[in-house]
């Protein structure tokens, strides 16, 4: 039962001299344009940049958003002989020798080695806290099939988003991923979530919203965002701003079903003093109410998974896109926990607020990718060279500014 408790989730060479060909280096190889030479992530991994790194998703930019400058600063050197001299090692590099290449090599290692180390974390802590649960579900499988029947309205919410997908749909191998890093990573959410309660509790009446708006939110919905950041992000199938919400939505499923697991089981251990039929009666009325929270889960993560997907492809400002559909998620997620811990609902109330608010969120979200959506399906009838107001994000289809979803 303490273990239970303790898993709540609410919580080259030198002097090669003169090039014979400008733009190009000593051996005739084409040149990038000025001010832009590959990064190390880029040649350990094609078409991703060094701005795709998640641990600095995050960090603040300055400038315009198309200031190319901006983002890729450019040495003095570099921008007054670049295509007149080898700058080789000088204020430019690429892969020339077998100490580059191995440097190349070395650092991708380094970049799998860090992700495989998250995850490694990540099962640890699965394996710790929550194996106890495996021989408790062995023990009584009518607890397992509670907690699959307590995600099947969050299941089909996440397999419409799925379904619905615009451009294309995903393939299964992304999404079985982001689900499984998703269950994984929710651990990170049980033990902050654990470790950091015991001080809003002194804070009174008001210390749970707090709690909610500082940590729980913001936790968990980080966790979900590191489940499609850390695989799906970074694959081919990411090909379209709105894929983010499809994996965002999977990851929501995942990070359910583990907790309602949780909850499921901590309600049926809790009662245990009280007999059997007492227990599987608490943890069915736990997977009831439990029926209901997991379709804010998916809608939580699908919105942040959404501006995911806008940051990925506008790498000058993505750390700030990033940390507004974090944000955005993270008010959502402890706006409604705080709602239904405050507000002494009745049962017949209780699903009226959870419907409503769920209904709002969806809606925010599909209007979202609908106006993705009437500009993807206009690809083919653009004119060739329309630069019109038309396609100008934040437009309506007809030219006309549209004042609406400025969040």
């Amino acid at each position: 039962m303490a273990v239970a408790n303790a898993l709540r989730l609410d919580g080259s060479p030198a002097g090669a001299g003169e090039r014979d060909v400008p733009g190009t280096d000593g051996r005739g190889n084409q040149l990038g344009p000025p001010g832009r030479t590959p990064s190390m992530d880029e040649a350990a991994d094609p078409g991703q940049s060094d701005d795709a790194d998640w641990s600095s998703e995050v960090e603040e930019e300055d400038g315009p958003a198309n200031d190319a400058a901006a983002a890729e600063p450019t040495d003095p050197v570099q921008t007054a002989f670049f295509g007149q001299a080898d700058l080789y090692d000088v204020a430019t590099w690429e892969v020339r020798s077998v100490v580059d290449a191995l440097s190349v090599a070395l650092y991708g290692g380094l970049r799998q080695a860090r992700s495989s180390a998250l995850v490694a974390l990540a099962a640890v802590l699965f394996l710790g806290l929550f194996g106890l649960a495996v021989p408790v579900v062995a023990d009584q499988p009518y607890l397992g099939l509670l907690a699959l029947l307590s995600i099947a309205p969050a299941l089909v919410l996440m397999g419409y988003l799925w379904i619905g997908d615009p451009t294309q749909r995903e393939p299964l191998e992304p999404l079985a991923v982001t689900f499984l890093l998703s269950v994984l990573f929710a651990t990170f959410a049980a033990v902050v979530n654990t470790l950091l309660r015991a001080p809003f509790d002194a804070l009174g009446p008001l210390g749970l919203a707090v709690f909610f708006f500082v940590v729980v939110g913001p936790i968990e919905e980080s966790v979900k965002w590191l489940a499609v950041r850390l695989h799906a992000f970074d694959q081919p199938t990411f090909g379209t701003v709105v894929d983010g919400v499809v994996y965002g939505a999977v990851a929501g499923l995942g990070f359910a079903a583990i907790e309602n697991l949780n909850y499921i089981l901590d309600a049926y251990l809790t009662a245990q003093q009280a007999g059997t039929a007492v227990q599987f009666w608490s943890a069915t009325q736990t997977a009831v109410g439990r029926f209901f929270v997991g379709p804010g889960h998916v809608l939580f993560s699908a919105l942040a998974g959404y501006y995911l997907g806008l940051a990925k492809f506008n790498p000058a400002r993505r750390g700030p896109i990033v940390v507004k559909g974090l944000l955005l998620a993270a008010l959502a997620h402890a706006f409604y926990n705080t709602v239904v811990s405050y507000v002494p609902f009745t049962q017949a109330t209780f699903v009226a607020f959870v419907v409503a608010f769920d209904g709002l969120l969806l809606l925010v979200l599909l209007r979202k990718v609908s106006r993705y959506e009437s500009f993807y399906h206009r690809i083919g009838r653009r004119p060739t060279g329309d630069a019109g107001m038309g396609d100008r994000e934040g437009s309506d289809g007809d030219g006309q500014t549209d004042p609406a979803d400025r969040d």
